[in-house]
Parts: structure tokens; C-alpha cells; sequence
């Protein structure tokens, strides 16, 4: 095999993948909210989660972005974890749809010829000014590249007819019984770890079948071998993610595994059914009978090995999926068992719930992991101000100590969510992202600096007191209820910026009126209570050190609002519907 050869074929690969990628991509782009939305309203029951993990995976022509939106789903509480696995098994069998697609129009037809046309129309609509229209154009050209790649693919592997000792040296691997379909299987589950996609790993398989390689029975091992590599692929990826994000990866995985095992235990049995099926619907010869052998792509027995192979894919999947779904309670079970929640709570609070990788192919999805995460930031942060309000009012040592730590450290998360948030958009910027994309993309920047900002103050409260306390000096009952008092005035805040992110997560926020007012009860019971300490300081009934750390307190809090009102006002630039 000659060198240029060799990066032919490599180049070829990269092509096949770049086009997947692309085309799922456009396809996101052109229905992502439809498909959230669609994903949410019909998961009430297993069979509806299996459906609609079906369909939308059939559509995007990617189980791993319909995997994404699982999590995502999963972590922000609209799906169970129990619905999830529905959906994960549904788009197993959604992804079955890729092989078909390349069975027949990548072998029966040769769509290569069309594909080069196809692009100039691709190339039309990718240069419009519609967004939807470029969504389109990216779809079409993705779709061309995959099929231009696999055509390439398919003339630039070697003719192992014309290297005798090549083809004896595969055919002895596949020679020893049950050995060599474990072999296969493995070399299948390997292959799909290293492409880090199934689709290209069953096209490769697809076409190894279609040039005599390998036979039928050895290319089947392979399609279950991939089965077991994309879970490979979905756990390390989960791995360095959250909880539920590992959860819902060991679904996949438990699914996966259960339906190798059984498929290994009935493997004659299953690769007869498969025979008998794609003979009876398509009426070409049993795959999976005695001596049967495929001496090309375009024979009889080339076209029933290609219709077999994907015949294996959707019957595993399918079967694997009826015999699970009547136990994905017991799967669940097993899944937190398995990957059980970390003993310091916290700890798991104050990691990223959302983004559990880098940037996503699709801006949308990105958005939406994004946003998630802001609003898990903003609730964080709301939980700083009840250890401010916890020390504000201590007067034991070791408790407020404590409490002052949990501020300090509240700070140091603070200072991490920003930077991974911020890192993320980066990263989601750098794409090729529309013109509203980019500009929520400014507010959101915004918005994080505004919430470190609040994790700060929360600090700057803690030094406050800490020095209070180096100079043995204590708020007498009344002035800590004055300050709590102004801490229940920030409360509100939080819980009115709260309530505008989410609404303008779903796209519902018409206006920020209940910001501005908890603005003005901050502004004014500030000022109340800072000219009634100044009068007090006057009279000479007030220890003025004591006021001094008191004021500061109460300034500390008013800031805390401006910062909050701040992050409304970003909305209101950004998010409102007009």
C-alpha cells in the first residue's frame, strides 16, 4: 500500500467526519429550540422517551448531541433521570438510521456524483443573510462532504485480491470460531475509541464487508464492538463532568453492555434471524447463510451483506431496547449505586452543573448550557448571603468562624465559576456564531464578572466584622437587626434577579420593573439607617468605631445591589422581548 495512498484514505476519513460533524451541526442550528422543546413535552412515560430519543437522534444524525441535551435536561430538573434512560435508548436506535443511509445511498447509488452539485447549492444558501438559511447551506454541505468522503474512502482502499498474502493473513484472524468474534468485537470497540465516533467506524465496517475483507460474521462482531466503544467515548467525556452527567453516561453504558452480552449468547441465533429478515424484506440472499461470500459492492450478495450489517445494527438495538425499557428502574437503581452523589454535598454545588466539557459544535446548545450554569452561578451566590446574614448576627468565636470561612470560600468559587464560564464562552465565540448569539454572548460576560463581584462582597463583609472582632467590639441587638433588615432588602434582590434570568432563559422576560423596585428599598433603607448611625454619632449615644464597621456593613450591602440591579440591566439590554 503506497504512502499517498495510505493518506488518501486518511484524508478520505477525515472528509466522512468533518461532513457528519457539519451536517448535524446545520441540523441543530436549523431545529435546536424545536428539538428542546420537542424533547421536553414528550418524555411523560419510557415508550415516549424512547420515541423521542428515536426521532430527534434520527434527525440530527448524532446520539451524542441528543446526549447533551439529555444532561442538560437532567441537571436543570425538566427530565428524571428515569426519563433520560428512555431517551438514550431510543437514540441508540436513532443512530442505526446513519448505516441505512449509507447502505443505500453511499453503495446501492452513487450519490458522489450528485454531491458536487449539491455543493454549489449548499454554498448559495450558506452565504444568505437568514440565519435559517445558513443553518441549511451547512446541513447540505455537510451532507455532500460525508458521501464525497466515503466515495474517496471506498477507491482508496486496496484490492486485497491483488495481495494474496494480506487477504490470508486477515482470513486467519477470522478463522478461529467464537475467538475471532470476540477479536473482532474488541478491534471494533478500539476503532470507535480512537475515531471517537460509531457512524465513521460502521462506514469503515461497511465498506471492509463490501470489499471481501472480512465475512458477514466478522463484520457483525465489529457493529457490536462499536456499540461498546461509544459508551467508552461518552464516559470519558462525562468523566470530568458532574454527577448526573456520569449517570446518565453508565445508562448508556449498562444498556450497551447487557445488550452485547446477550447478543454474544445468542449470536448464531441472532445472525440467523438478521439473514432471514433482510432475505424476506429485500429479497436478496441469506448474509448469514453457509458459504456465502461477497466478491463485491455491487453483486447480489455485496448489496444483501450491506442491507444485513444495518439490518444487525437496528435489530440490536431495537430488541436490546424492548427488553430494557420494562427496567430502567432497575437501571436507574443501579446507575446510583454504581456512581453514588460525593459525601461533601457541597462540593459538588460549587463545581459546573452544566458545561461539563469544552465548547459544543452547535451555538445553541452552548447557550444553553451557558445559561444554565449562570443561573446555578446567581443561586450560589444567593447562598453566600445567608453565611453574611449567619455571621452578621454570631456572637460565638468558633461559629464565626465558620461562617467566615464559608465566605472566604464562597469567594474563591466565585472567582473559578467566572473563569470556567468565562472560558466556555470564549471558546463558543471563537465559532461561527450569529449576530444575536454574539451579542448575548457580551451580556453574559457581564453578568458573571457582576456575580464574582457579589462573591467578593461577600468576603469584603466577613474582613469587616473580623476586624470588628480584633478590636473587641460588638453590634448590640438592635443594630444587628438594622442589618438584617438590609440583608433582607439584598434577599429580595437576589430572588427578583432570579426570577428575571429565568424568564429570560425562556425567552418569557418582558420587563425588569420588580428589579428597580428592590433597587429603591436597598438605596433608601440604606440611606435611612446610615443617617439615623450618623445623628446617633452626633448625640454621642454610639461608640464611633462601632459605627464606623456598622456603616461600612450597611455600604458593603448597598453595593451587593448595585451589582444585582446591574445583572437585570444586562437583561433588559439583551434579553427582553420586544
Amino acid at each position: 500500500m503506497e504512502i499517498l495512498q495510505i493518506f488518501t484514505l486518511l484524508g478520505a476519513l477525515g472528509m466522512f467526519l468533518y461532513g457528519m460533524n457539519l451536517m448535524s451541526s446545520g441540523l441543530q442550528k436549523a431545529s435546536g429550540d424545536k428539538l428542546r422543546g420537542f424533547l421536553s413535552a414528550m418524555t411523560s412515560n419510557p415508550f415516549k422517551g424512547v420515541l423521542t430519543g428515536l426521532g430527534i437522534t434520527s434527525a440530527i444524525q448524532s446520539s451524542s448531541a441528543t446526549t447533551v441535551m439529555v444532561v442538560s435536561f437532567v441537571n436543570a430538573g425538566l427530565l428524571t433521570l428515569y426519563q433520560a434512560i428512555g431517551v438514550i435508548m431510543g437514540a441508540n436506535i436513532g443512530t442505526t438510521v446513519t448505516a441505512w443511509l449509507v447502505s443505500w445511498l453511499g453503495f446501492k447509488a452513487d450519490i458522489s456524483i450528485l454531491a458536487v452539485p449539491l455543493m454549489l447549492l449548499g454554498f448559495l444558501f450558506s452565504n444568505s443573510k437568514k440565519n435559517q438559511r445558513q443553518n441549511i447551506g451547512e446541513l447540505i454541505v455537510g451532507f455532500c462532504l460525508l458521501f464525497l468522503g466515503l466515495s474517496f474512502m471506498k477507491e482508496s482502499v486496496p484490492d486485497l485480491n491483488e495481495t494474496p498474502e494480506v487477504l490470508d493473513f486477515v482470513k486467519t484472524w477470522s478463522s478461529h470460531g467464537f475467538g475471532s468474534v470476540l477479536l473482532f468485537l474488541v478491534f471494533g470497540s478500539v476503532l470507535t475509541l480512537v475515531l471517537q465516533s460509531s457512524s465513521a467506524t460502521m462506514a469503515i465496517t461497511l465498506i471492509m464487508l463490501s470489499m471481501g475483507w472480512i465475512p458477514f460474521e466478522m463484520a457483525c462482531a465489529m457493529v457490536l464492538g462499536e456499540n461498546i466503544g461509544t459508551t467508552i467515548t461518552a464516559n470519558i467525556a462525562a468523566s470530568v463532568g458532574n454527577t448526573q452527567a456520569k449517570r446518565a453516561a453508565m445508562s448508556h453504558t449498562i444498556f450497551n453492555v447487557f445488550g452485547v452480552l446477550w447478543a454474544l449468547a445468542l449470536y448464531k441465533p441472532l445472525l440467523g434471524l438478521v439473514g432471514t429478515v433482510t432475505a424476506t424484506i429485500f429479497g436478496l440472499p441469506d448474509p448469514s447463510a453457509e458459504g456465502f461470500a461477497v466478491s463485491g459492492p455491487n453483486t447480489a450478495e455485496g448489496v444483501a451483506a450491506l442491507y444485513g450489517l444495518s439490518m444487525l445494527h437496528t435489530l440490536f438495538n431495537t430488541i436490546n431496547t424492548f427488553i430494557l425499557v420494562w427496567f430502567i428502574k432497575y437501571i436507574e437503581k443501579a446507575v446510583l449505586l454504581i456512581i453514588k452523589a460525593p459525601k461533601d454535598q457541597e462540593t459538588e454545588v460549587f463545581r459546573l452543573k452544566y458545561i461539563s466539557a469544552g465548547p459544543l459544535a452547535t451555538p445553541e446548545l452552548c447557550m444553553e448550557q451557558a445559561f444554565n450554569e449562570i443561573i446555578h452561578f446567581a443561586q450560589i451566590s444567593k447562598k453566600g448571603l445567608g453565611y453574611a446574614r449567619a455571621a452578621i448576627g454570631e456572637t460565638k468565636e468558633d461559629k464565626f468562624n465558620e461562617y467566615s470561612n464559608k465566605l472566604v470560600k464562597y469567594e474563591e468559587i466565585s472567582d473559578r465559576i467566572e473563569y470556567e464560564i468565562a472560558t466556555f464562552l470564549n471558546g463558543v465565540s471563537a465559532g461561527d456564531i450569529s449576530e444575536d448569539t454574539s451579542r448575548q454572548i457580551k451580556a453574559m460576560y457581564k453578568i458573571i464578572k457582576e456575580l464574582e463581584s457579589l462573591g467578593d462582597s461577600g468576603e469584603v463583609i466577613s474582613r469587616i466584622l473580623s476586624r470588628r472582632n480584633v478590636h473587641n467590639k460588638t453590634f448590640d441587638e438592635d443594630t444587628v437587626k438594622k442589618l438584617q433588615s438590609m440583608v433582607d432588602a439584598v434577599d429580595n434582590a437576589y430572588d427578583a434577579m432570579i426570577v428575571n434570568l429565568l424568564e429570560a432563559h425562556k425567552g418569557t422576560l418582558v420587563e425588569v420593573s420588580n428589579a428597580y423596585n428592590a433597587e429603591d428599598r436597598i438605596n433608601n433603607l440604606r440611606n435611612d439607617l446610615r443617617d439615623a448611625e450618623i445623628e446617633d454619632i452626633e448625640n454621642n449615644t454610639k461608640n464611633y468605631q462601632t459605627s464606623v464597621y456598622y456603616i461600612d456593613i450597611l455600604n458593603c450591602l448597598e453595593r451587593m445591589g448595585d451589582f444585582i440591579i446591574n445583572i437585570s440591566q444586562d437583561l433588559e439590554k439583551t434579553f427582553v422581548r420586544r
